[in-house]
């Protein structure tokens, strides 16, 4: 409990997932990563408020991994905590958002199995994404703002990539008040094959 308290306070010694950086094709304000294949614990909410989704999801979560799950096990907090979004269609539509935690090496070949029927293992296949990063207490307004730059980056680089979802990344716990790491995320765009 002591440890779980420390990671959620100082947000230090989290398990993060594998990456590459790809050197080759780095932005001057962008960085380029390949993410393993891997599983994570998610939950899906609709809505159309991107901060009220993460922080209802990350609650949901949470739950799960303080042993709210069938084999009634503690799971290590790990970052980032992500937010993929899948924005609706026109402005007064509903966007989709799905949170979701990384699951620990010690999980990752036989995760407990949710209790919540509303959250699942999800089994991301590698992917490679543009990344922003940026710091302070991240909202609403400056993921939209950090996303806007990164498009904006994509564009000037004439990099293919993804319109739609995107991601947002959280390392820190609220309680974390300075050198703070919040992310953005875009998907390459693969071939079509």
């Amino acid at each position: 409990m002591l440890k779980t308290m420390q990671q959620v306070l100082f947000s230090s010694g989290l398990q993060l997932p594998k990456f590459t950086k790809d050197e080759k094709q780095q932005g001057k304000d962008y960085e380029t990563r390949t993410y393993q294949a891997t599983k994570w614990v998610s939950v899906t909410l609709g809505g159309m408020q991107l901060d009220e989704a993460l922080s209802a999801g990350f609650r949901r979560l949470f739950s799960y991994i303080q042993g709210n799950n069938h084999n009634k096990v503690k799971v290590e907090m790990t970052a980032p905590v992500t937010g993929r979004v899948d924005p609706g269609d026109g402005p007064t539509c509903d966007s989709h958002f799905t949170v979701s935690f990384f699951l620990p090496e010690e999980h990752q070949d036989n995760p407990p199995e949710p209790s919540d029927p509303e959250v699942f293992v999800e089994h991301r296949k590698e992917f490679t994404a543009y990344v922003r990063t940026y710091s302070g207490f991240s909202n609403e307004k400056m993921k939209r703002e950090e996303l806007l730059k990164l498009l904006e980056s994509l564009q000037r680089d004439g990099v293919p990539h993804v319109e739609k979802p995107f991601y947002v990344a959280g390392y820190d716990s609220p309680f974390k008040l300075t050198n703070r790491r919040n992310e953005v995320w875009i998907l390459k765009e693969e071939p079509q094959g």
